[in-house]
């Protein structure tokens, strides 16, 4: 594979491991960036430069130490006794987050379809099930076909909304005139790292050119801030997005019928995409320490998630993503201080 298909292949697989729920439907963005006005734009830009340079360098660290899993990676960052904390912690996230993918599933069919959460809920885990039991060749099949419709989704919200510039004045979407803009961008970006780990360290430990990782992650950082720039615009003058569990869906709606159904598909794709990933890494965690098959695996994981997700996607999204935020600082930190092998 020559060089430059790799670069693409470790930015798009950067990217769609970010992706998921919350950002395709717009309630993330509002959430850590959009509430706080204008200040918010400042906030995704901060985002962008430490996706950037954070991204990079853990792919790096993992290549250094050849560390072929998250475990690996946090006991080198952590020490052994506070890795294994940490390592605790980041299955916890992994199995909350998962369970927000398969809620926002839910959300969709009571929005959209009006049908019960639990339909879609027990749709997704239908499909997702076949994927995953397909293997790595069914993640990354997913993958390769949400990542490209995700970003010309981005171009087609952007460029209606580019002219007036509006996000660069005080937004109306439940304004927060504080200074915890300045915060939410690190507690966005340390949630994400914190749940992006799964993926990254072992794509980092299997790409053996460090130019090639330096070159996705850059390409990788840019296109997670240009689809946080064009959410947060489209979302910027919708005063109401704040209390929406899919706000996109309504600036979707004055745009055309067939963007409207288009965004239905490059959302679903995209929490499919993350939850099926993080099914995956779960099981593998799994049976690393107990002697169970894929399948008893893979029941098990969906279970317990569609059980978590009964409370509802919002205010999972409310409570859980700032606390693994605050988790996933300490990685962050670690991330910034520790220095690579030579």
């Amino acid at each position: 594979m020559s060089k430059w298909k790799l670069t693409l292949q470790v930015a798009a697989t950067y990217i769609g491991t970010v992706v998921g729920a919350g950002f395709a439907t717009g309630k993330e963005i509002v959430q850590f960036f959009t509430q706080y006005g204008s200040m918010g734009l400042f906030g995704i830009l901060i985002s962008g430069l430490f996706f950037i340079w954070l991204g990079s360098k853990m792919m790096l660290i993992a290549q250094s130490i050849d560390a072929t899993s998250y475990q690996t990676l946090n006991t080198h960052l952590f020490g052994t006794f506070m890795g294994k904390l940490i390592n605790g912690f980041t299955i916890i996230i992994l199995f909350g987050v998962t369970s927000v993918m398969l809620a926002s599933t839910g959300a969709i069919a009571a929005e959209q379809f009006g049908l019960w959460p639990q339909v879609g809920m027990l749709l997704t885990i239908g499909l997702a099930y076949i994927s995953v039991s397909k293997g790595i060749n069914g993640l990354l099949f997913v993958n390769s076909l949400v990542v490209p419709m995700m970003l010309a989704f981005s171009i087609l919200i952007f460029i209606p909304h580019a002219p007036d510039f509006s996000f660069l004045q005080v937004s109306t979407v439940h304004f927060q005139g504080d200074w915890n803009w300045l915060i939410s961008p690190f507690l966005y970006v340390a949630l994400n790292l914190a749940l992006a780990q799964a993926v990254l360290v072992p794509l980092g430990s299997e790409v053996k050119d460090r130019k090639v990782i330096k070159n996705g992650a850059v390409l990788g950082g840019i296109g997670l801030t240009f689809m946080m720039v064009a959410t947060h615009l489209a979302l910027s003058n919708l005063p109401y997005a704040y209390h929406l569990d899919i706000p996109m869906s309504e600036v979707v709606k004055h745009i055309g019928l067939f963007v409207n159904w288009l965004f239905l598909l490059v959302v679903f794709g995209e929490i499919f995409t993350t939850l099926i990933g993080n099914v995956f890494g779960i099981a593998r965690q799994i049976q690393s320490i107990l002697p169970i098959s894929n399948q008893r695996a893979f029941a098990f994981i969906f279970a317990l998630c569609f059980l978590v997700a009964q409370v509802g996607y919002g205010e999972l999204l409310k409570v859980l993503y700032p606390i693994f935020g605050y988790i996933g600082l300490a990685l962050l930190v670690m991330l910034c201080i520790k220095k690579e092998k030579s």
